[in-house]
């Protein structure tokens, strides 16, 4: 089965590298050769978004999956936990402090601040008494949504609302070679989350239940909120915010499979990869030759499943 899902991923890619408005085609290529305007085009943006779009999605699933066994709640991801949010709120700041700044200072400093605000929603969640498994992502996107109406309140005093829409929207049309390199990096915070994947699935269990196998439950959830705020900070400075990718695909993968991390989670990565560059091929074909941006399907596309998932979880709790 993760043969063919690997397949079936290979295939959507190829598709992927060859849509467009340019004439990149396997005829094209070979008629041009190595150092034809179409075999240019391949190296310098097909093939870059492509990886692109893996990576994101690939990365962005973990992350969610690592979030909701931190959190032991199914309906947490970055987007709904206020982590996207005090990501863009930290690349603003840069943005007018240090508008110089290169992509790895800037994803350094929304990673710092994607730690603080979801350090801010844990801090939060240890003060409600009572967790139902609706409150927990409501206080997050209450939460979120303060962080984003201060995000654009000082972007519009500023006139930075235009360069704040670029991140707020994921978007992989202006990808191109040397400008997605960052993702590698996510890719690489993702293959240590695999390898404390049974230290994490014990801290899903409980700081009691963790402390008394003798692991240090703090040190485990800082891992873990570390790995989460990098990759978020990576996705938003390469190509903006992906909702609901962190929060669907663990759901899909966790009722089929279950939830131990080691076992699902090349699950969850090619299910993400395959999701994304699924929807990115929709959004380049609905309106051809005009691009919906990712951020938009994948917005759409999630939100429902969110609504389905949530509707399921509450009829079964009835």
């Amino acid at each position: 089965m993760l043969i063919g899902a690997g397949a079936l991923l290979v295939l959507l890619a190829v598709v992927s590298t060859f849509i467009g408005v340019s004439d990149v085609t396997p005829a094209s290529l070979l008629a041009g050769g190595i150092d034809g305007e179409a075999m240019q085009l391949l190296l310098a943006s097909r093939l870059p978004r492509t990886l692109a779009l893996v990576l994101t999605g690939a990365s962005m699933a973990i992350v969610g999956m690592l979030m909701q066994l931190l959190v032991r709640n199914k309906f947490v991801e970055p987007s709904t936990a206020g982590t996207t949010e005090s990501a863009m709120l930290g690349l603003l700041v840069v943005t007018i402090f240090a508008p110089s700044m290169g992509l790895l200072g800037k994803m350094g400093v929304a990673a710092v601040f994607a730690l603080a605000g979801t350090g801010l929603f844990l801090l939060i969640l240890r003060r409600i008494p009572v967790r139902s498994i609706v409150l927990v992502p409501l206080v997050g996107m209450m939460l979120g949504g303060i962080i984003a109406a201060v995000t654009t309140f000082f972007a519009y005093r500023l006139d930075l609302l235009q360069s704040l829409n670029t991140w707020m929207t994921g978007d992989f049309s202006g990808v191109l070679r040397g400008r997605y390199e960052l993702l590698w990096l996510a890719f690489a915070m993702t293959l240590i989350a695999w390898l404390a994947a049974d230290r994490f699935t014990v801290a899903g269990l409980g700081q009691e239940f963790t402390t008394n196998l003798g692991l240090n439950y703090g040190r485990v959830l800082t891992l873990g909120l570390v790995i989460v705020s990098i990759v978020t900070a990576i996705v938003v400075v390469t190509a903006g915010v992906i909702p609901f990718l962190g929060l669907v695909v663990p759901n899909v993968v966790s009722i089929i499979f279950g939830d131990n991390m080691r076992r699902t989670l090349p699950w969850v990565a090619l299910i993400g990869a395959i999701f994304v560059v699924a929807c990115d091929i929709l959004g380049r074909v609905l309106r051809y030759p005009y691009e919906i941006p990712l951020g938009i399907v994948v917005g759409v596309v999630g939100a429902a499943l969110f609504l389905y998932l949530l509707l399921r979880r509450s009829s079964h709790a009835h």
